[in-house]
């Protein structure tokens, strides 16, 4: 995994408080990411409704970015995430109870995702600011990389903890998850760099000027514009194979444990990404970076020879090995050409488009188990892969991928 030796010994200390709270946080929620379908298979039988919740956490992350980028650079940064990790762990708490109560009905499912997702955008809009705060210039890349090698280890170990712990007894993943919050409320106070510029002015434009200032920032790079929305398509496919891994190791007859392992997978594939990515980056033109993780998607397909669960979770394995560095390239891209009073609005301005159409991935997807083949439904999720590869690979944008070595030069 990328090092980070060379940050000076507060910032680093702070960095580590970071990653450590999102670490935490972030299992939590991984670990539900399998106890929410398994508790709506558990409550309904329907893999539709599962898909509903999985619609409803993302839509939420969709709608609330644009606004929590404005929140994100108007006030304290810290102040903001420690907030959306207060609200999401009483968001969770309150199915917990009801979960102990025996009184979960099957609309607190979805509503609880769509608050735990909404105070998601909250915290990730306040993210980069204080990542970039903490991080020097010259090594945003490979922090971008540390990011995702840290949501790697926590799929790694997340959806099998999630499927073990909801064997125990549904309540527990969840249970689990509003400890995990409490973590990151701990660390998050613990940390003494500021996460934005001592001299940022509050910004007394109009809402919606202030608005349009970060998308026109975005927009006007061409390679960040058309990097958020590819990947805003790509989203589609991730979320919904990973629902329809769910449902079909489910019709198979597999315990919730040996389908957290299939989905941890991914997350193993993802961290030995994050664990080359470096050398990927020197290794090939950023284009080429960006191009194998559209391309990657289409190995679902095997799915459509082989029609067995366990072939798709395979089929997932060379696109996780890509994301870390193509994540490294944009991710660290973005962050190096955004002002620092902008990274809150242009972070937002980037999840909208990017989350754009990810909330239909696991509703279409769960619609589709419902009423065709299981083939006819993988098959669709290749052919978005495939049509997003050409695509891609024709795009003039991506042509103009810049260079990393020279935006994050040191300051």
């Amino acid at each position: 995994m990328a090092s980070l030796t060379a940050v000076p010994l507060r910032r680093n200390r702070d960095f580590m408080l970071l990653q450590f709270g999102q670490l935490m946080s972030t299992m939590g929620s991984q670990s539900t990411v399998i106890a929410y379908p398994l508790l709506v298979l558990a409550v309904t039988g329907s893999p539709a409704l599962a898909g509903v919740v999985g619609f409803a956490k993302v839509l939420a992350i969709s709608v609330f970015a644009l606004p929590a980028g404005l929140v994100a650079d108007r006030w304290n940064r810290k102040t903001v995430m420690i907030t959306a990790d207060v609200l999401g762990m009483a968001a969770v708490g309150a199915l917990a109870v009801s979960i102990v109560l025996h009184e979960t009905v099957f609309w607190l499912i979805p509503v609880v995702a769509f608050v735990e997702g909404g105070t998601a955008a909250l915290f990730n809009a306040a993210l980069a600011g204080a990542l970039r705060s903490v991080v020097p210039g010259p090594q945003l890349p490979a922090a971008a990389a540390v990011q995702t090698g840290r949501k790697a280890a926590v799929m790694l170990a997340g959806p099998p903890l999630g499927g073990f712990l909801f064997g125990l007894g549904r309540v527990v993943p969840f249970a689990f998850d509003v400890v995990s919050y409490l973590a990151s409320v701990v660390s998050l106070r613990l940390m003494r760099t500021p996460f934005q510029d001592a001299d940022r002015e509050v910004d007394r434009a109009p809402l919606r000027v202030r608005l349009a200032e970060g998308f026109r920032f975005l927009w006007g790079q061409k390679f960040l514009r058309t990097c958020s929305i590819m990947f805003g398509l790509g989203n589609f496919i991730g979320p919904g194979v990973t629902l329809a891994l769910v449902v079909l190791g489910d019709r198979q007859g597999l315990s919730g444990g040996v389908v957290g392992l299939l989905v941890a997978m991914f997350g193993a594939g993802v961290l030995v990404g994050s664990m080359i990515s470096s050398f990927v980056r020197r290794l090939l033109p950023p284009r080429v970076v960006l191009l194998l993780e559209f391309w990657m998607w289409t190995g679902c397909g095997a799915y459509l020879i082989w029609p067995n669960v366990y072939v798709l979770a395979v089929s997932m394995l060379p696109a996780a090995l890509v994301i870390p560095s193509s994540d490294s390239v944009v991710h660290g891209s973005r962050y190096a050409l955004t002002p620092d009073r902008l990274m809150g609005r242009v972070e937002s301005v980037h999840s909208s488009i990017a989350l754009l159409i990810a909330p239909f991935g696991p509703l279409v997807t769960g619609i589709l188990l419902d009423t065709v083949p299981n083939r006819v439904t993988i098959g669709v999720l290749a052919a978005t892969g495939l049509v997003l590869a050409v695509s891609s690979t024709l795009s003039p944008s991506l042509r103009l991928a810049p260079d990393l070595a020279t935006l994050t030069k040191a300051e």
